[in-house]
């Protein structure tokens, strides 16, 4: 029920925050943007609410899916530790087993989360003018007409590596804040779940998830600002040789504070999208425990 419980809270999330997404990844990756504020009236005024949305379909599938995975992974994980550790999959996990726990599931779910973060950090990054908007040129043809034949495209120009561009970033920024995320959630629902309770309130879920969410996302924001620079780097443009290539030269061009584009925006972001997540998934396990 985990993997279950795991997918609906991801995609319910995606609803929540996919358009912030979008203006993080162009905030990322774009450099003619004076702030948040800014990239959301250009992307407004050229785009119309649909530039907020590019990618949502097959993200709203893919981030199910993988959610999913997180969520399962760590349980199953945690278990095992447990398991080899006290001798019973039941027995309290310490903040370590957690740590580990979280680290793993963040690295399971990379092989399947790569080539739906290339394919969405391509279409949010790709510039589609509305209808609505008069140019003096004629509007040309997008490059990627959707998630599905964006994979196609790349998989046809740049092959199998081009599907998995950023894997080392996605690799480095999900052990660390998946290890971050669980230990947080687990640590703030101990704290805050009154002495004699088996089980956190809703309230407290709401709280630990959305704390959970900002501190992950504050960790992972330096290397999610490589990755979207790796994964929009194109068979035509080779900017980038690799991970730490591509850190050197961000930091050369624009200073240190370019791994922190988006930090802001990533922490407001993350607290709403995680209370879903969260209270989402305690809420299905609690509702199959109860009546299946």
């Amino acid at each position: 029920m985990d993997f279950i419980a795991g997918a609906i809270g991801g995609g319910l999330s995606t609803a929540v925050g996919y358009p912030l997404d979008t203006v993080k990844v162009r905030i990322q990756t774009e450099r003619h943007y004076n702030g948040i504020w800014h990239c959301i009236q250009e992307t407004y005024r050229t785009e119309k609410i649909w530039g907020f949305y590019k990618g949502v379909s097959a993200s709203v599938l893919s981030v199910s899916v993988i959610s999913s995975v997180s969520f399962g992974a760590y349980k199953n994980f945690l278990c095992t530790i447990c398991k080899l550790r006290y001798g019973a999959a039941e027995a309290k996990p310490s903040k370590l087993d957690v740590s580990l726990a979280g680290g793993a599931a963040g690295a399971a779910r990379v092989v399947l989360m790569t080539p739906s973060e290339v394919a969405k950090v391509r279409m949010q990054t790709q510039r589609n003018p509305h209808p609505s908007i008069t140019s003096p040129q004629p509007l040309s043809k997008p490059k990627y007409r959707g998630s599905l034949h964006c994979l196609k495209v790349i998989a046809k120009e740049e092959g199998l590596g081009g599907l998995y561009k950023g894997c080392s970033a996605l690799l480095c920024r999900d052990c660390a804040s998946s290890a971050i995320y669980f230990l947080t959630y687990s640590a703030l629902c101990d704290w805050l779940t009154p002495a004699g309770k088996n089980k956190p309130g809703f309230l407290v879920v709401l709280l630990s998830g959305g704390f959970a969410g900002v501190l992950a996302w504050g960790l992972a924001t330096p290397m999610d600002v490589i990755k979207s620079r790796m994964q929009t780097d194109e068979s035509d443009q080779h900017k980038y040789k690799g991970l730490v290539h591509c850190a050197r030269e961000s930091v050369r061009k624009e200073g240190a504070k370019v791994l922190f584009k988006g930090l802001g925006l990533n922490c407001l972001r993350a607290f709403p999208v995680n209370m879903v997540v969260f209270v989402t998934y305690e809420a299905v396990l609690r509702f199959t425990d109860h009546y299946i």
